[in-house]
């Protein structure tokens, strides 16, 4: 049988505690990171409803046509927190809660969060 990798295990006692202290709302919904080894997700998040207001990953044809001009994984990243900044205030939401998912507030998920605020989204 197969262990449960001790990194994983780790990170993901990491975000339930940080998802026990943050929640999202109408006014300020979750704007929730997912990092993998390849891609990087994120959402906006109303918890209250439970619907996802917006999203934006490495996979999408906006991002997919610019990957083979993007440096690094690092500069994806930024490009995902600019598009779901710009999608976020389409929607008219200015303000979210971050939940960086467990992940270390390091590397991609910091490039992804300094892009938003950038843009203009606060947090």
């Amino acid at each position: 049988m197969a262990k449960t990798n001790p990194r994983l295990k780790a990170r993901l006692r990491r975000k339930q505690h940080i998802r026990k202290h943050i929640s999202g709302t109408a006014e300020r919904p979750r704007m929730a990171v997912f990092r993998s080894s390849k891609h990087i997700y994120a959402q906006i998040i109303d918890d209250k409803k439970g619907i996802t207001i917006a999203a934006a990953s490495s996979l999408i044809p906006e991002i997919k046509s610019k990957a083979g001009d993007l440096e690094d994984k690092k500069a994806v990243a930024k490009e995902v927190g600019r598009i779901i900044a710009q999608r976020a205030k389409q929607k008219g939401v200015n303000a979210v809660a971050f939940d960086r998912g467990g992940y270390l507030y390091h590397g991609r998920v910091r490039a992804l969060a300094d892009a938003a605020r950038e843009v203009g989204l606060e947090f």
